[in-house]
């Protein structure tokens, strides 16, 4: 069976079969109101309770960015228009507390899920779990808890809730596999996180699993395996002592340089989003952030972060970071990231539309708190300014201009900076990408944003799952665009770094080690493989088959020339 690999590793377990039991809520008239809100309010004390244990653990064991999902939770129980229209609902219709909160709850699901965003669409998901929470403590049902199992099992479910995922016993839950879920949902980034194999999208995987089934799967691949041949079994025992044996060997990779057998050195540096994944760049060994999405600063939250929250997290990331280079996005919201007290507006095709540095130059207020506080943290080590979205050589211009009065500014007030940071864009638009040429005379560096690169070269949208075949990494265009700018960049002798999910792509990294990129920014868990892989090829070789493959006509051939050509160890 085939789904879609979240988390890399190989898993032979017995399953546990996280059951969806049919919770059937009766309608029933009840006399006392009083007592029933009072019981209500028992279960909404009790569930507050638990997501708050939930959120100690999880900010000391996961970090702040797993732990927010939480806080989110408490928020959902916390709304009063919520609990007044429970209480509300009871009292008029006289009916019982799970009645109403079914009732409630449909109203607020399907109001956030018809939502054209998928950050609201995922508020949906949060209050089916905290609402699931609520009716099974008023209907007294048990549920299994993943930190306290007896024994080695692999999860497999409908969908892991954050609730689920934060619970996991690493020791005991050797991998999971859902029927739902893509690379960006929750317990996806919660399965990475923990690095924990997993896959998910497996269709109807809960009707063809029983408790203590024997799962063979790789969180790589997304290949499963239910209750399989001994050969198959035998085979997989072998890839997982492999795997085993390539981490190890991976771990010795740390501290040496990422270079070339022909002397060529590249940075390998990591993307993040705040401060608390700073742990994983470090065990990993990562030599800078190559792409610090700042926007994670501005959500989940009522109003924009003010001068000195900012401050205060840059300023984390860069003495952490201990003068290795930090490269922080300026605000990236729009498309499916969306603000409410930005008041953006709603827009037929989000994507093409208000974004980025378009907001950016827009609200010029909310872009000088942000440069302040950038400007003030870079006296603490080698922070680098990167504006996102740039489509023509006059944006760039005007970021500039703003980013020189807000420098003048600080000056006046006798607050330190450098003044010599590099200030980017990252080439993300087709139109930047074939005017690199010029943009290379404005900038210090670039940075290659893959994933809208590609979106946009191919007119393809990447959540769209009809078209998503389309959405190809190894697409003709894609890697004459790409060799284009670096060239352009070169030329000026200008760096250029990538930044998008074609940056930790084991079959890509030779051809842009060929095609002469700098630097590389990946997810921290895919630093070490890439700096093998570096360090196992010759840039001079690479620079030939990059050649040949950027004059191949299609992505199929592309991928079969670099598997054919290339021994990716």
């Amino acid at each position: 069976m085939k789904g879609i690999g979240v988390s890399p590793g190989i898993v032979i377990g017995k399953a546990l079969l996280k059951e969806e039991k049919k919770i059937i809520i009766e309608k029933k008239s009840i006399i006392n109101c009083e007592e029933e809100i009072e019981r209500y309010k028992s279960a909404m004390d009790n569930s507050k309770s638990e997501i708050q244990d939930i959120y100690n653990n999880v900010l000391k064991s996961m970090g702040e960015k797993e732990a927010t999902i939480f806080e989110a939770h408490l928020m959902i129980l916390e709304d009063p228009e919520m609990l007044e229209q429970i209480e509300k609902k009871i009292k008029d219709d006289k009916v019982n507390a799970e009645w109403a909160l079914k009732e409630i709850s449909e109203t607020f699901i399907a109001m956030f899920d018809a939502m054209d965003n998928e950050y609201m669409k995922e508020r949906a998901a949060d209050i089916k779990d905290v609402t699931s929470r609520l009716m099974k403590k008023l209907l007294n049902i048990k549920e299994v808890n993943f930190g306290n199992l007896a024994n080695e099992v692999v999860i497999v479910a409908h969908d892991l809730t954050p609730s689920d995922t934060s619970q996991i016993d690493k020791k005991k839950v050797l991998g999971f596999i859902t029927e739902i879920g893509g690379r960006t949902s929750h317990s996806a980034i919660m399965a990475r996180t923990l690095e924990i194999p997993a896959i998910v999208a497996v269709k109807e995987i809960t009707t063809k699993v029983k408790n203590g089934d024997l799962i063979v799967f790789d969180g790589e691949e997304g290949l499963m395996f239910v209750n399989p041949e001994e050969k198959i079994v035998k085979l997989y025992k072998e890839k997982k002592a492999e795997h085993d044996k390539s981490k190890k060997q991976l771990e010795l990779l740390i501290g040496k340089e990422s270079i070339t057998t022909d002397g060529i050195k590249v940075e390998l540096s990591a993307n993040i989003g705040t401060p608390k994944d700073l742990d994983s760049v470090i065990s990993h060994d990562g030599e800078g952030i190559g792409l610090y999405r700042s926007e994670f600063l501005y959500m989940d939250r009522d109003s924009a972060p003010t001068e000195e929250e900012q401050y205060e997290a840059y300023k984390e990331v860069a003495q952490k970071m201990k003068n290795k280079p930090v490269v922080i996005r300026t605000l990236d919201v729009g498309g499916d990231k969306e603000l409410d007290y930005l008041n953006l507006p709603k827009e037929m095709n989000p994507f093409l539309g208000y974004r980025a540095i378009r907001v950016c130059l827009d609200k010029v207020d909310i872009f000088k708190t942000q440069l302040r506080a950038i400007l003030r943290a870079s006296a603490y080590g080698n922070i680098k300014i990167m504006f996102p979205m740039i489509s023509s050589i006059e944006e760039l211009r005007q970021g500039k201009v703003i980013l020189e009065d807000v420098k003048n500014e600080l000056k006046k007030e006798n607050k330190s900076f450098n003044e010599n940071l590099e200030v980017g864009i990252m080439v993300e638009i087709p139109a930047a990408a074939i005017i690199s040429d010029m943009l290379a005379k404005e900038v210090d560096f670039f940075s290659i944003g893959t994933n809208d690169l590609i979106q946009y070269t191919t007119a393809v949208d990447r959540m769209n799952e009809k078209i998503s075949h389309l959405y190809n990494p190894f697409h003709p265009a894609l890697l004459r665009l790409v060799k284009l700018v670096i060239e352009s960049a070169h030329k000026e002798n200008k760096w250029v770094g990538m930044c998008g999910e074609v940056a930790g792509d084991p079959k890509i990294i030779p051809i842009l080690i060929g095609m002469g990129l700098d630097e590389f920014s990946m997810s921290p868990i895919s630093i070490l493989k890439a700096r093998g892989i570096i360090r196992n090829i010759s840039q001079s070789e690479m620079k030939i088959l990059a050649e040949q493959v950027v004059n191949l006509p299609t992505a199929d051939e592309v991928e079969k020339f670099i598997e054919k050509n290339i021994n990716i160890k």
